[in-house]
């Protein structure tokens, strides 16, 4: 009895440390947190090993008081729990460094500082491949983080090609999209490819449909194949809508009109429609991703100011059988509270207000069915096969013996 109830113990522990990270805000002062290539407003924040590329990491903390801030950087296996590794095992240099990189905002009706820092860089640099989150914390308090940005580091040894059709198992150009590809070894050593590759996909960046533990339709000692592959059938979804707030005296794409309401700027995008006509219409976005801008100004980063964005979805009835969210890379593509949408019975629509800084962004009307975790356009603005998506598959290796997993091929596939 003793032995089963230490057993039990012990796999209560193991699921408490098991945390799962990904990039979100953890403190409510906490403000626009960016990772990516330094240079590359949309990139995904993927380096390469050893590469001559940099990783900027940067936010907005909303006041201009004095705070001492951190980060420290930890190793992850392919799932995003923490691996077993030390820390002089994939990092030289320091462990844990100061962000002294601090700038107070100009002018701004929202007072905030920007801190921001570079990997790698003098005190820090990276050994291995593989998944990494860096913790953002005050002070010396590394348990309570105020934010987590979550790189990987790919040490290209594999090659990935692909493509993207309409046509499924499931339908025929429909609302769905099949994503084919394969994974060509080009001589590297991989002993058993069905035990030692895992492959992770995601589209636009999102977490709630991402696929993990993928099989292969086809296997060889040279390459991997996962072609007219059931578990690779997304919905197609629709484009991006947009609006342009870099401006506080004109109103730019997607807005109705700005209002300074003291103390400070509201922007009030255009309605949105719940489509009935299904019919697909194309449009230019960026898939979910935005970008700081503010015109005529010399620092975007700290002469952009902050103001409250409106949105509004008018339907004569709310969905009784589930939530409607705002989906986009402005909020880390999580599904919170502070993008679920409230419906206003007396107007008749879902709203929802949120602080955003100026620039321009893309989002989606993400609906999702009572009981479920994964999202769907489709009940807004519908699901097409049609529909421009990014698609990244993420390779990774852990030969026999090996206590991480490498990541050996990172692939960006459009259509």
């Amino acid at each position: 009895m003793k032995k089963y109830l230490l057993l039990i113990l012990l796999c209560v522990v193991v699921s408490v440390n098991a945390q799962t990270y990904r990039t979100k805000i953890l403190n409510q002062n906490i403000k626009t947190l960016q990772i990516g290539l330094v240079g590359q407003k949309f990139s995904l924040p993927v380096l390469e090993l050893n590469g001559s590329d940099a990783l900027k990491v940067s936010f907005d903390e909303m006041s201009h008081g004095a705070h001492a801030y951190s980060y420290k950087v930890i190793h992850c296996n392919a799932d995003w729990t923490v691996s077993d590794l030390n820390t002089n095992e994939f990092l030289t240099g320091y462990s844990t460094v100061n962000i002294t990189d601090v700038t107070k905002s100009l002018n701004t009706t929202f007072l905030y500082t920007h801190y921001a820092f570079q990997l790698p860089n003098s005190d820090m640099s990276f050994k291995l491949s593989g998944n990494y989150v860096v913790l953002i914390y005050e002070d010396t308090n590394v348990e309570n983080p105020i934010a987590q940005a979550c790189f990987s580091i790919v040490e290209s040894r594999v090659a990935v090609s692909g493509k993207i059709r309409g046509n499924t198992d499931t339908e025929l150009n429909g609302r769905l999209q099949q994503l084919d590809f394969e994974v060509a070894f080009n001589g590297y050593s991989v002993r058993e490819p069905a035990r030692e590759i895992k492959v992770v996909v995601r589209q636009n960046n999102r977490l709630d449909n991402q696929i993990t533990d993928l099989q292969p339709t086809y296997m060889s000692n040279s390459s991997l194949s996962f072609i007219n592959n059931k578990a690779l059938i997304f919905d197609g979804g629709y484009e991006f809508h947009r609006f342009d707030i870099s401006s506080v005296y004109a109103a730019g794409e997607g807005v109705a009109g700005i209002q300074f309401n003291k103390p400070c700027y509201d922007a009030y995008l255009y309605d949105n429609k719940v489509q009935t006509t299904h019919i697909y219409s194309s449009e230019m976005d960026v898939n979910g991703k935005f970008v700081v801008n503010m015109q005529n100004a010399q620092e975007d980063n700290t002469e952009a100011d902050y103001m409250w964005v409106h949105f509004n979805l008018p339907t004569k009835y709310p969905f009784f059988d589930g939530q409607v969210y705002l989906g986009g890379e402005f909020n880390y593509n999580q599904l919170n509270e502070t993008v679920r949408m409230k419906y206003d019975g007396k107007t008749e629509s879902y709203k929802q207000a949120i602080l955003l800084k100026q620039g321009g962004y893309n989002y989606q009307y993400w609906f999702v069915a009572k009981g479920e975790q994964k999202a769907s356009t489709e009940r807004v603005d519908g699901s097409f096969w049609q529909t421009g998506n990014e698609y990244t598959v993420y390779v990774y290796h852990r030969p026999w013996g090996e206590r991480y997993d490498k990541l050996v091929g990172v692939k960006v596939i459009n259509n």
